[in-house]
Order: structure tokens, then C-alpha cells, then sequence
């Protein structure tokens, strides 16, 4: 029997079929330029009907939230191990994350087809994978849903979430190695995504053993309308321990209920901004950073 592979070796391997899907969809793309006007009109016609699908699925009333995201987000700790937390019930209402004075807390609001989001966690991936490693903070994954306008009536960005929350429930152990992956494993806007099938395959990718119901989970979208309800409470309430902070765009990034409003892409600027930050939890002297100016293509 071969070795288990390594967390380096895992994301190696993601990354490798990262690489390989990416070439794979830009084949579609081109198949679908060559397409006649009689396949564009099938395909549109194709979209509608998903569309209408969509539109009676939305309609469901909303269902209990995954187990492990009593807040709407995981929380990952130190050896990327997640708090365990009982599911939130059918209408009920999250709990909050208690605020704590040992430990950075950092809050992230994505969505999986936000280009900006995907920037962020490139230039920050291995900053925020150091301070679980040492256990110096806490990383809070929110999925949410705000672009599903742009993947062509599929819904990804619902989708992903819901996966995300399956994983959460199934996985939370593994949700750091799985949230790595769907981003290096990002489609491009304006495409219809990634199938559930594909999403199961990324979370295999990662090393997660989807056959203890994880699949089914995945592919039956079984947390779209706690997606959209935690969507809808993010955009448009006061995130806990926030100053009136709202995440109506992604990411908003939140740091000890400071938002961050640096570049998405500025790793030093955003190690500064964890610096102050913590600096001024435990009363030491630290000069606050300049701003740098946000990028205006947000998700």
C-alpha cells in the first residue's frame, strides 16, 4: 500500500489538475466559439430550463445549516483542525463566534467564483497557513453567494457554498486542504463552473473520502437555501463584532473586527495590517500601516 501523501504533495497534486482542467475548459471554450447558430440557439434554450430549475429550487423554505458553521462560517485553529459545532436548526438563527483576547481572529467573506477572492487567497494563502501552523490565530471561512449571475444561470456560486458546508459538515478537518483546492481550481467568470461532479473530484483531489454520504451531499446541493439565507444575512446585517461592517462584496476581510481595506493582492500590506491589528489586542506599540487603496474590480 503507498503512503499517504503529504499536505505539500496533496496541494501539489491539486494544483497539477488545477492545470489540467484549466487547459480542458479552455478546450470547451473554443469548442463552444465554433459552435452554429442552430447549437447557440439549443444552448440558450438549455439555459432557460436550468434557469427555470433554479427558480423553483430557490423557492424551498429554508433548511438547517451544516454542522461545524453555527456562526454561517468554520472556524479553522491551529494544525488546520476546525471547531466542531452543532448545526443550526431550520429558521433558526446563527451563533456568533466568541471574540477572544489570546488569539488573532480573522473573518473571510468569499465566494468561489470571485476572481478577487481568488487573488486574495494567492497572495495570502501561505500567511494565513502560518499563523494556523503556529497557532497564533484563527481563520473563519464564510462561503457565500454573490455572483451567481455569472455563470450562466448554474448557480455555481451557490453551489460551491453548499459544497463548502457539506465538506464543513463531513470533512472539517479537511475544509482548509478543500477550500484550497476550489481555489486552485477556479473557473472564470462568465462560464457556467464547475459541475457537482467536478466539485466531488476536487474534494477527492484533496484527500477527503466523499463515499460517507459527502457526494450525495455535494450533488444534491442539500445546503442551497442556507446558502442564500447566510448570503442575504451577511450583505445586509452588521457582522458580529464589526463597527456596522457589512460583506456585500467579496472578500471582505475582517481581522479582530477591523476590516481590512488594503490590496487584495499586497501580502506584505496585509501581514502589516495582521501586525497593527494584534498589536493593538495586546496594548503593544506598533505603527499602523498605510492604507492601500482597494482595488475597484471586486467580486
Amino acid at each position: 500500500m503507498s503512503e499517504k501523501l503529504t499536505k505539500n504533495e496533496r496541494r501539489a497534486q491539486a494544483r497539477e489538475q488545477a492545470r489540467k482542467m484549466q487547459e480542458e475548459r479552455r478546450r470547451k471554450e473554443r469548442v463552444k466559439k465554433g459552435l452554429t447558430v442552430g447549437g447557440i440557439i439549443i444552448a440558450a434554450v438549455a439555459v432557460v430550463a436550468v434557469v427555470a430549475i433554479v427558480i423553483v429550487n430557490s423557492i424551498r423554505p429554508e433548511g438547517p445549516g451544516p454542522e461545524n458553521m453555527a456562526s454561517n462560517g468554520i472556524v479553522i485553529g491551529q494544525d488546520f483542525v476546525a471547531e466542531t459545532t452543532a448545526a443550526t436548526p431550520a429558521g433558526g438563527e446563527p451563533t456568533p463566534t466568541e471574540k477572544r483576547q489570546d488569539i488573532i481572529q480573522i473573518e473571510i467573506y468569499q465566494d468561489y467564483m470571485c476572481p478577487v477572492c481568488g487573488a486574495f487567497d494567492d497572495a495570502n494563502r501561505a500567511t494565513l497557513e502560518q499563523l494556523l501552523s503556529t497557532g497564533a490565530a484563527t481563520v473563519e471561512v464564510h462561503p457565500i453567494a454573490i455572483l451567481d449571475g455569472q455563470s450562466l444561470g448554474t448557480k455555481f456560486s451557490t453551489r460551491s457554498a453548499s459544497a463548502a458546508a457539506c465538506v464543513a459538515e463531513f470533512a472539517p478537518n479537511s475544509f482548509w486542504d478543500f477550500n484550497s483546492a476550489m481555489f486552485d481550481n477556479q473557473p472564470e467568470e462568465r462560464t457556467a463552473g464547475l459541475t457537482n461532479e467536478e466539485i466531488v473530484g476536487i474534494a477527492e483531489q484533496a484527500g477527503i473520502d466523499t463515499s460517507g454520504g459527502l457526494a450525495d451531499c455535494i450533488n444534491d446541493g442539500r445546503f442551497a437555501s442556507w446558502v442564500e439565507s447566510a448570503t442575504a444575512r451577511a450583505a445586509t446585517q452588521p457582522l458580529p463584532g464589526t463597527d456596522g461592517v457589512v460583506a456585500d462584496r467579496t472578500p471582505t476581510v475582517i481581522v479582530n473586527g477591523e476590516k481590512y481595506m488594503g490590496g487584495v493582492d499586497d501580502a506584505a500590506g496585509f501581514q502589516a495590517f495582521v501586525t497593527a491589528v494584534a498589536g493593538q489586542q495586546t496594548g503593544e506599540s506598533t505603527e499602523e500601516p498605510a492604507e492601500t487603496p482597494a482595488p475597484t474590480d471586486e467580486g
